[in-house]
């Protein structure tokens, strides 16, 4: 199962929130809503390990499996070709999907896309580590415990069943598999996706820069990215250089609005980017 709302109508489009965060993380809604009011339709929808879905531990890597979950929701829907966009992981399962299902895609949008060789380590050990150690040290008991699953338990109970119904050990390798994606070698610039099918995506793409402040998402990430992708436009962020790190701060000390707070921002310059390149929206 999978938890989703649709926003409006108009042109297709879906935002992907980062983290383990859900579609009710304050800023994607609102980003969201002011993509609706401006005549299109729009997608939210919490990841299979996110929010009220349901806990899914197959495929290649977490975001592989999430972009191919998003593009049979979108077929299911009927929304396709969408403009699939999304910011930090909620960026990769968008390149991703694009990527893996071209004939989902009619644009693709991105921000805060998480690269550099700290930002990657950091993400294999976010993502898998503690679940991976909690089922080596005390089984699938051990790993419902961890805070980090709390949200999915909560909002849909039948998750917890699915945590005891795994096998430890099959769960084990499945985080050291899902681990691995994230290690900086090879040509990957982003976990999941070669270097040379990057290059042949032609979908056409905006990429907002990074701020050089930003170590989880390194500017050179985005800059690279967007030379690789043949169809993409490199532009500035409405916001300024230390955005990820004031609300990642605010969030540490328990104050501020969120992450994804200043996403509603996005939303002239995505709108007026999907008008110019991919012309009037047709009729529903």
């Amino acid at each position: 199962m999978v938890e989703y709302e649709v926003l409006g109508d108009g042109r297709p489009w879906v935002i992907t929130p980062g983290g383990r965060f859900s579609k009710d993380s304050p800023g994607v809604r609102e980003l969201a809503t002011a993509l609706a009011d401006r005549g299109n339709r729009v997608l939210i929808w919490d990841r299979p390990n996110c929010g009220a879905s349901d806990v899914c531990f197959t495929g290649t890597s977490e975001s592989a499996m999430q972009a191919d979950v998003l593009a049979g929701l979108l077929e299911q829907l009927g929304m396709t070709p969408a403009v699939i966009a999304g910011g930090s992981g909620g960026s990769r399962v968008s390149l991703l999907t694009a990527a893996r299902h071209r004939e989902v895609a009619a644009g693709l949008a991105m921000w805060w896309t998480s690269g550099g060789v700290y930002g990657l380590m950091i993400l294999g050990v976010h993502y898998c580590g503690e679940s991976l150690k909690a089922a080596w040290n005390g089984g699938m008991e051990a790993v419902v415990a961890l805070p980090e699953w709390a949200e999915v338990l909560e909002r849909n109970p039948a998750n917890r069943q699915r945590f005891l119904d795994q096998d430890p050990a099959e769960f084990i390798a499945t985080m050291e598999r899902w681990m691995s994606a994230y290690c900086t070698c090879g040509e990957e610039l982003v976990p999941g996706l070669k270097d040379a099918d990057a290059r042949r995506l032609d979908v056409p793409s905006l990429v907002f820069r990074s701020g050089a402040s930003d170590f989880n998402h390194t500017r050179a990430t985005s800059e690279q990215l967007a030379a690789l992708l043949p169809n993409a436009r490199l532009v500035e962020p409405p916001w300024g250089d230390g955005e990820w790190n004031e609300r990642s701060a605010a969030r540490a000390d328990g104050q501020g609005e969120g992450l994804f707070s200043g996403w509603p921002r996005l939303a002239p310059v995505l709108h007026e980017w999907a008008g110019e390149v991919l012309g009037a929206p047709m009729p529903g």
